[in-house]
Order: structure tokens, then C-alpha cells, then sequence
């Protein structure tokens, strides 16, 4: 490596963005390798968490957990649903508001998909002593909590 890229290099690695970004590519990678059988990507499987855990929670709702908007979540369950692993239905009190549950099909393939999914998550932070995994994962949620209005779309916290 020359000396030019060496301090290109130098520069990008001090930018939080750039490590971030970067960081999140290689979960992406690593998620799609664990997960490769399942055909759901992060996101997918982040909805089917909650769903899983609140059934029949509104779509609306559903979004603000996830931290996605509302025409990405509308989208996204829309596949999951033709994947047959949710199913969507009117609420009684306001039809224009879709409440979403898993499917006993998507409920078995979270089950299955929990082992992967957590060696995904494993790899991604392999590098680090256990110890410094607490303290990375602490700081990665301080960060989110404290400037969670600036997402695109901001969780619900507590």
C-alpha cells in the first residue's frame, strides 16, 4: 500500500459514519450467510420478531418497533405475507388499520431460523473479547437511544 492510500485509509477510519456503514455491510454479509436457507434478510426477520412477540399488533405500531417507515413496512410485510409467513387483517374498530401475526408456518421458521441468526450475530462481533462485546453493544444502544429522533424512522424506546 502506498503512502497516499495509507492516509486515505487513516482519514476514512476516523469517521464513525464511514465505520458504521461499513460494519453494517459486513453484518449484512454475514446474516446472508448464516441465514442463506431461509430467504429472509435482516429487516424481514426483525418484523417477524416482533410479530411474533406481539401478535396482532397494527402495522403503524409494527414500524415504530422495527424503526422502519411505514412504506417500507407495508412492503416488506406484503412479501412476507406472500411467503405465507404472516398474514395481515382488518382491524374491527378501523378497517383502514392492518394488524399483523405470524403464521404457524412463519412461527416455525423464527424457531429454526434463531441458531443462524444468532451465529450471525456472534460473527459479527468475533473480534472482540467477550467482555468488550457488553461494552460495544452498550455503547451501539447508548448511541441509538440518544440520537434516535434523527432516524428516517425512529424506534419506540421503552
Amino acid at each position: 500500500m502506498d503512502q497516499a492510500q495509507a492516509e486515505l485509509n487513516a482519514l476514512l477510519s476516523e469517521r464513525p459514519g464511514f465505520l458504521i456503514r461499513r460494519m453494517h455491510q459486513i453484518h449484512l454479509a454475514l446474516f446472508a450467510e448464516e441465514c442463506a436457507a431461509f430467504d429472509v434478510t435482516p429487516v424481514q426477520y426483525s418484523i417477524l420478531t416482533v410479530a411474533g412477540g406481539r401478535p396482532d399488533l397494527d402495522q403503524v405500531s409494527l414500524a415504530q418497533e422495527v424503526g422502519v417507515d411505514r412504506a417500507t413496512m407495508a412492503n416488506v410485510v406484503a412479501r412476507l405475507e406472500a411467503k405465507g409467513l404472516v398474514r395481515r387483517r382488518q382491524a374491527a374498530a378501523d378497517r383502514r388499520v392492518k394488524l399483523v401475526s405470524l403464521t404457524p408456518r412463519g412461527a416455525r421458521q423464527l424457531e429454526k431460523m434463531r441458531p443462524a441468526v444468532a451465529r450471525a450475530h456472534e460473527r459479527t462481533v468475533a473480534a472482540l473479547p467477550a467482555a468488550e462485546r457488553a461494552v460495544f453493544l452498550d455503547l451501539l444502544k447508548r448511541l441509538v437511544d440518544a440520537q434516535n429522533e434523527y432516524g428516517r424512522a425512529p424506534l419506540r424506546l421503552g
